[in-house]
């Protein structure tokens, strides 16, 4: 099944190229919920001394003024990427009064949509289009369902790779389209054998019964304020969380089979109107309640476990940045927070995603069907919800394979890969966490929605009180040690320059908000 993935192993080590494979580009986005002692959502603004969520290009929000963004650089060690993070949330909990930021991805303590803020940018019409999209989500989907917490890895390999690479398979197109067509099979593959990422890091197996609203659900009751599934992994990837829930409704499924195809479904569905969307209406008085009334608003709606990616220039839309400049990097966007490790995400976890990214990368790819798009599907939900049950089959070209033999097939692909990365390094990292899935997938009872489940039966606590004792443990772990001096005033320069940099923004505003949405839809910003 992977015999191509150890083919073009062979075929670098052969050339001397296998130090292509190092040193690719990693960086994190990490969503973390700021909440209040008892556990609510906050209430209050972005911290001022965060700086400008519209320009700070490490701290910023995401859907709700309490949901904090945090960006790191793309580095070529993960280590470095770690301690970006590291220090990025140190510096917002050294600025955070009394408030904690929530250990897992799911939120609790809701009291509906109407109490969850959000976030807001300012008075510039660059602002004022970011918090309109959002309210339009809020319409769309609900505002719950926009809180929930993730963690985004993104990869690229290495600038050097792309014309070795190309030159070792006799390659002759443009190295653009060379590039392209390898990272969209890197993301069709990410969609067919992402179902593994839920199963072994997956730490959403319960949630608060505040999160469904008093909506019926066929989830099994914990205890008086929990639901959960007893094999679920990941049920923010199921169909109550992180999921384009209206997406029969609306009638949109972005096409992967080339980067044309990508860029033309979502171009589509951006300037398609929405019957269903019209209905809420784009404008109340003076106020917008959503950004036009089309199957999506902007790209970004569209819910996605991956996405290929390019760098925007100012407002640019990330479809043209795509079409004019190809894809620069690939986002994978279905990691659950983790709640055992303060971060929301562990070094291990990163040595196995950038050995993982590689062999999907290196791996066949053809086109995705209807038929496979559709196992697809099937699949992801299968595991969010049911994944650690050992009677789990999963779907492949048409067959029925149990998810611990698919698994197992996986693991056992990604070896040699793992041997290449290890390759010239002092220990062996990458197959080191690789052994460490193995495990998880031989064992489920050591997957992190596992242990969530046994730790909540061990203390007699539901869901809340997990996700709260355990945020509490983090900030004490980050109340344990000292920015350094450098690294504090670099953040606090960051935030002051960011709101600078706001102010002039909304100084330089000279045409109303319709004319600047307008244009930006008509792509003349």
């Amino acid at each position: 099944m992977f015999q191509s993935v150890r083919k073009q192993i062979a075929r670098l080590t052969g050339e001397g190229a296998l130090g292509l494979l190092h040193c690719g580009l990693k960086g994190l986005e990490k969503e973390s919920l700021r909440v209040s002692p008892n556990g609510g959502i906050a209430q209050t603004p972005h911290p001022r001394a965060l700086g400008s969520a519209l320009t700070n290009p490490y701290i910023t929000t995401d859907y709700s003024e309490a949901l904090i963004e945090l960006i790191t650089p793309p580095f070529d060690e993960s280590e470095e990427a770690l301690d970006a993070l590291l220090q990025a949330q140190k510096f917002v909990y050294d600025n955070l009064e009394e408030e904690l930021l929530w250990a897992a991805s799911m939120p609790c303590v809701l009291t509906g949509g109407a109490n969850i803020p959000i976030a807001r940018y300012g008075d510039s019409n660059a602002g004022t289009m970011k918090t309109v999209y959002r309210r339009g989500l809020g319409h769309r989907y609900g505002r719950v369902m926009q809180v929930i917490a993730g963690v985004h890895f993104n990869y690229s390999p290495p600038l050097d790779f792309w014309p070795a690479y190309q030159a070792l398979q006799g390659d002759r197109h443009p190295l653009r389209q060379f590039r392209d067509t390898l990272y969209l099979g890197l993301t069709r593959n990410l969609q067919r054998y992402g179902w593994l990422i839920p199963y072994l890091f997956g730490a959403s197996p319960a949630v608060c019964k505040s999160f469904l609203g008093g909506r019926e659900t066929t989830l099994e009751e914990f205890d008086s304020a929990t639901c959960y599934e007893p094999f679920a992994t990941s049920l923010r990837m199921g169909d109550i969380g992180y999921t384009n829930s209206k997406e029969k409704g609306v009638g949109i499924k972005a096409s992967y089979d080339s980067l044309d195809d990508y860029v033309r479904s979502l171009s589509r569905a951006i300037e398609t109107p929405s019957p269903l969307w019209e209905r809420i209406g784009v404008r109340n008085g003076e106020r917008y309640e959503q950004l036009n009334a089309n199957i999506l608003q902007i790209e970004n709606e569209y819910y996605s476990t991956v996405r290929p990616k390019q760098l925007l220039k100012g407002l640019e839309k990330p479809v043209r940045a795509l079409e004019q400049r190809g894809v620069r990097y690939v986002e994978l966007r279905s990691l659950d927070v983790n709640a055992f490790h303060p971060l929301g995400i562990s070094l291990e976890q990163l040595y196995f995603l950038e050995a993982f990214m590689l062999f999907c990368l290196l791996l066949d790819s053809p086109p995705i069907n209807v038929q496979e798009q559709r196992e697809i599907d099937q699949n992801l939900g299968a595991v969010a919800h049911r994944g650690r049950d050992p009677s789990l089959y999963l779907q492949h070209q048409g067959r029925e394979l149990r998810l611990q033999e698919w698994a197992g097939e996986l693991l056992r692909g990604m070896e040699v890969v793992c041997d290449a990365l290890d390759s010239n390094l002092p220990g062996v990292p990458f197959q080191e966490s690789l052994r460490a899935q193995r495990l998880l997938v031989e064992e489920p009872e050591r997957t992190p929605s596992a242990r969530m489940l046994a730790e909540m039966r061990k203390n007699k606590e539901g869901f809340f009180h997990f996700a709260q004792r355990t945020s509490q443990q983090h900030r004490d772990w980050f109340a344990a040690f000292t920015l350094a001096p450098e690294q504090e005033q670099f953040f606090r320069k960051q935030a002051e320059t960011s709101l600078e940099q706001q102010i002039a923004i909304e100084s330089a505003d000279e045409i109303p908000f319709d004319q600047f949405l307008d244009n930006y839809f008509k792509d003349r910003i």
